[in-house]
């Protein structure tokens, strides 16, 4: 049964499970978190932005009052910070069930005004903090039955003008994902990536389509011929992350409409055809 949301309150039950979604204070990840918590999870969240990580405990305790919820805030790039923050994450939690890992930086650029340091920040977000999250995380993660969820991109294997520092930065974030679900997999630990489509509502999708004509486009090329939304990831989640899929691993799996078939291209190109004429 789902509720006017499009969630599903009766398939899975996350009670007296510990779940952490770093990047879970705003747009998809902070509808994961919630979803988690609805389920019944005890959920730990993680951003730079205290006001932000504030703002999502309370839309936890909202959606679960019953569940111990924890807001910590750092920098994925900052190692000492992560060792600080999943130390509390360990104090309240002992260990961790489910990682939800989603951070990640973007903004439309082209690689001829693309500067190093511009390259390099999105590196350092999304794959270099990305595999410090993995490895802080590794010591608390169940054994067996431990999952984690990497959420990634379509441009780690659709090239996109405008994202070539994105492309780089979440094809090796899938391949975290591969490689470890071959190293980890022998202690029971799970690991897969959702690649989201074009998800409405989302800072990510304004930055690229930041006008209703250019967001209505991108639906039209997409074969279901809507816009995600928040839920849709979710769901996935929710699957990936119980005993349904128990035995699924290594799976890069888009949750899109089926957008990256082909729609993607031609949406990402005609868009980048648009920047081009203002400068980008």
């Amino acid at each position: 049964m789902f509720d006017d949301k499009g969630f599903d309150r009766t398939g899975f039950d996350y009670t007296g499970k510990n779940v952490v979604v770093v990047g879970g204070t705003s747009g998809i990840n902070l509808q994961v978190a919630i979803q988690f918590a609805t389920a019944g999870a005890n959920v730990a969240v993680a951003s730079r932005s205290i006001d932000k990580v504030n703002a999502a405990v309370e839309l936890l305790s909202q959606a679960n009052p019953n569940a111990k919820h924890l807001g910590v805030s750092f920098d994925v790039r900052d190692n000492d910070a992560l060792t600080v923050g999943f130390a509390k994450i360990a104090d309240l939690y002992g260990h961790i069930d489910v990682l939800v890992s989603g951070a990640a930086g973007n903004f439309p650029a082209s690689a001829a005004k693309l500067s190093n340091n511009g390259f390099k920040s999105v590196i350092d977000i999304d794959l270099i903090g990305s595999f410090q999250v993995l490895k802080q995380a590794y010591p608390l993660l169940s054994r067996p039955n431990g999952n984690i969820i990497q959420i990634s991109a379509p441009q780690a294997y659709i090239a996109m003008p405008l994202q070539v520092h994105v492309c780089a930065a979440k094809a090796g974030v899938d391949m975290l994902t591969r490689t470890l679900a071959l190293e980890w997999g022998v202690e029971g630990i799970r690991i897969n990536s959702i690649v989201p489509g074009p998800i409405e509502d989302t800072e990510g999708f304004k930055r690229l389509a930041p006008s209703e004509e250019l967001q209505q486009r991108v639906a039209n090329s997409v074969p279901l011929k809507r816009n995600g939304k928040g839920q849709d990831i979710a769901n996935a989640a929710l699957f990936l992350a119980s005993d349904m899929a128990s035995y699924i691993t290594g799976v890069v799996l888009p949750v899109d409409g089926g957008w990256s078939l082909g729609g993607a291209s031609i949406a990402m190109t005609e868009l980048g055809d648009i920047a081009a004429k203002h400068g980008l």
